[in-house]
């Protein structure tokens, strides 16, 4: 058989071939804890994985921690309701009036007074938009439109097709009337001063329009953290087929948009071959909040990223995390803690994608001005603005939300045993359906193909995961409302 015929009949296997193995059966899916199939148990004579990488859950907190820092130092701005999409609001968002603001019409129809029947007034309808018509006398009747503002003396409005108008001009109720029916009230939605929204809440587009129909013209936010990246490797290709040792950039096209959706201003994308002297140059003239690098973060020969930031005087807060994949992963404060950082990611692309949900994401999301994780000692109470938009149906609340700084993730239970690592935390693309995670295959660290079919990245402690049990799962900013805020439908 020609490779063309394997692409061929193979094609619908291989898109299968993601989730590896079925769905085991009720019988082989309770085991005991300690001898989960697929799970390793870790060795406890073991050393260390990595002598001097700190845990998981610590890398984040100390991202979101040099996050935080940073963001006491940034000075809310208002900004046109236009240009604060995916911001984060720095004061609460307080109603500047009533809503709505008189008396309108909840629907087409007729507004009346008093009991009927009524005397249809051959004219003068209320529209919307238009200024108040004269009082409507006891029994008498005037079309309104939707939205239109209810005439004085109205006691309820009577929708069109509920009605019938005789010979004579009288207007009859085919359905009995309410006082006060299909009228919206004068501050049924809100009272001016009455607080809409929180302080770190991320303004989506459900936002924009509550706070232009509260009033506002501009809303005070917090600014963007602004992002560079330097994609580093004299093996890139920019365009065309791999060749000749020569690899195509996957990181340059995938960093752009996903520092996007978690609220950055990107600045621009940067290839710079392996060159410690134009790498240098490239960090410390930079004019970002944060500085992403790809590759160069090991020990090789071109690994160029340590001694350059050794020559820049940065410090290291986190050199190495014990997570698969993704372990030569860092964070440096370039210059005084709490002014600019840098971001390093390993050069394999599952890798990297690691190390953004690890230390990139905590560290923006803390920079953009949102709250930090909700108590470890109420972790059902999930507030609003950091609830995990890329949470699962019916999620248990996580009883350890510094594993998770940026969002309060939810947890899921995992639909089939999951190998770990010994010492080490693991991400595993997963597909979460009907409130299972179905772990994916092709989760090398060179590889993409599993995270691109996949809902979330779960969160495998060292020694693996047995079937069924619950898994903290990490959002991907492409299964969640903008800006991350929404509600848990996970």
């Amino acid at each position: 058989m020609t490779g063309e015929e394997r692409g061929s009949d193979d094609g619908m296997d291989e898109a299968l071939a993601l989730v590896g193995r079925p769905r085991a059966t009720r019988a082989t899916r309770t085991p005991r804890p300690d001898s989960a199939p697929g799970a390793q148990a870790p060795d406890p004579q073991a050393p260390p994985a990595h002598r001097h990488g700190v845990a998981w859950p610590e890398a984040r907190s100390a991202a979101a921690r040099a996050g935080a820092a940073a963001a006491r130092t940034r000075r809310p701005a208002p900004v046109p309701l236009g240009q604060a999409l995916g911001r984060v609001l720095a004061e609460p968002l307080r109603a500047l009036t009533d809503l709505p603001s008189f008396d309108t019409s909840a629907m087409d129809g007729w507004a009346v007074a008093g009991p009927g029947p009524w005397r249809a007034l051959p004219e003068g309808s209320v529209l919307a938009g238009h200024a108040p018509t004269a009082e409507l006398a006891d029994g008498h009747a005037v079309r309104i439109a939707t939205g239109a503002r209810v005439p004085a003396g109205a006691t309820a409005v009577v929708r069109a097709e509920h009605s019938r108008t005789d010979a004579t001009g009288q207007l009859h109720a085919r359905r009995e009337v309410g006082q006060g029916q299909d009228i919206r009230p004068r501050g049924q939605e809100c009272r001016a001063g009455d607080r809409l929204m929180p302080a770190g809440t991320a303004v989506t587009p459900a936002v924009l329009g509550l706070a232009a129909a509260a009033g506002y013209d501009e809303l005070t936010t917090y600014p963007r953290p602004r992002v560079e990246v330097l994609v580093l490797g004299d093996e890139l290709l920019a365009s065309g087929l791999p060749h000749d040792g020569l690899i195509r950039d996957a990181l340059g096209p995938l960093l752009g948009p996903w520092l996007r959706a978690l609220g950055a201003d990107v600045l621009g994308i940067r290839r710079i071959g392996d060159d410690a002297e134009e790498l240098y140059e490239a960090v410390t003239g930079s004019a970002a909040d944060v500085v992403v690098t790809t590759g160069g973060t090991a020990s090789g020969p071109v690994d160029h990223v340590h001694p350059v930031l050794a020559k820049a005087g940065a410090t290291l807060l986190v050199d190495g995390v014990r997570v698969r994949p993704g372990h030569p992963m860092l964070l440096a404060a370039l210059g005084d803690p709490g002014s600019r950082y840098l971001v390093g990611l390993p050069g394999n692309p599952l890798a990297a994608v690691s190390g953004l949900l690890t230390l990139a994401a905590p560290l923006l999301s803390a920079l953009a001005g949102r709250p930090g994780p909700a108590s470890a000692a109420a972790p059902a109470s999930i507030p609003t603005a950091t609830r995990d938009p890329y949470s699962y149906p019916n999620p248990a609340p996580n009883p350890n939300p510094a594993s998770d700084p940026d969002t309060v993730s939810c947890r899921v239970p995992v639909r089939d045993g999951i190998q770990g690592h010994p010492h080490d935390t693991r991400l595993v693309p997963v597909l979460v359906r009907d409130g299972e995670a179905i772990p994916l295959r092709y989760s090398g660290p060179a590889m993409l193909r599993g995270v691109a079919a996949a809902d979330a990245m779960a969160v495998v402690p060292p020694g693996g995961a047995r079937p069924g049990q619950p898994l903290d799962v990490l959002d991907l900013p492409w299964t969640a409302p903008t800006a991350g805020q929404g509600v848990c439908f996970t």
